[in-house]
């Protein structure tokens, strides 16, 4: 299958390594489906700083598709991450993602064209193409990360062009998931899951529900597990169209993450400039 992501990108800063990782969501389902064996391309807007250049080496390093990133004068998206007091990783702030943030990812035609090569779209809450999504729903199917928004406005807004909706459920109870699925059904979603931390995930094709539990793993970061399991679902069940194989493999390959720092490793070495102002926006 060929994989497009289009929208957010970050690095992850770890204050107690001072080292950031490559991250957001659109960016890590690209490089997760790539690692799968499947060709994988990007579209986002980077910054020109430190955080820019090592995200696109690293996408050149793992052989996805860059050549219709934009890049901007300014900051780079940049979450910070600390740990809590039983050494599990929290985000406590970030610079509401960089230069990305004040800046529309406008798709023009050759962007169009390209994307009509690829059999499915990843975008996500983060990455501001809602407004987009009627246009790219006509041109390929629409994955869709909604993390944990899940306010009924916003599902009417967005639902109607996805084809396979993910969500962050790990405060809600089975009937809770169950009840969010029909509720985003009815706004037109086909698929829809909802990962649930330790509790596996449950998933729901409209006519059944089906559960999958966690794949045991010897954990050192559990940042980026919910991007890898739909890289490795989308993956999964392109390939074999079986929804128990592709929540098996995405369970799988969300474990495989959990033993690395950050979504995929590539930590780069990094102290913050002490509060200096970044460069001015402005378009390359």
């Amino acid at each position: 299958m060929k994989l497009i992501a289009a929208g957010d990108n970050v690095v992850d800063y770890y204050q107690d390594q001072e080292t950031f990782y490559p991250g957001g969501n659109a960016l890590n389902v690209a490089v997760l489906a790539r690692r799968l064996g499947h060709d994988a391309s990007y579209i986002g807007i980077l910054g020109s700083d430190e955080a820019a250049a090592h995200l696109l080496n690293v996408l050149k390093l793992e052989k996805v598709n860059t050549d219709y990133i934009r890049q901007a004068y300014g900051e780079n998206g940049m979450a910070v991450v600390t740990l809590d007091e039983r050494g599990d990783r929290i985000f406590v702030g970030s610079n509401k993602g960089g230069v990305q943030s004040r800046l529309t990812l406008a798709f023009q035609e050759n962007d169009v064209t390209f994307i009509r090569e690829h059999d499915v779209l990843h975008t996500s809450v983060y990455s501001r193409i809602e407004r987009d999504l009627p246009n790219l729903c006509g041109i390929v199917p629409i994955s869709f990360d909604f993390s944990t928004k899940r306010e009924d406005s916003y599902l009417q807004t967005v639902c109607p062009y996805v084809t396979y909706a993910f969500f962050s459920g790990s405060d809600l109870s089975e009937s809770e998931c169950v009840k969010l699925a029909e509720k985003a059904h009815g706004f037109g979603v086909k698929i829809v899951c909802l990962t649930r931390g330790e509790h596996g995930a449950v998933l729901s094709d409209g006519t059944r529900i089906y559960h999958q539990p966690i794949v045991r793993a010897d954990i050192i970061d559990t940042l980026g597990a919910g991007d890898s399991f739909i890289a490795g679902f989308l993956t999964a069940f392109f390939e074999h169209q079986d929804i128990r194989h592709a929540l098996l493999g995405a369970a799988q390959t969300a474990a495989k993450t959990c033993g690395v720092f950050g979504a995929f490793g590539y930590g780069h070495p990094y102290k913050p400039d002490g509060g200096k102002s970044s460069e001015k926006t402005r378009i390359l």
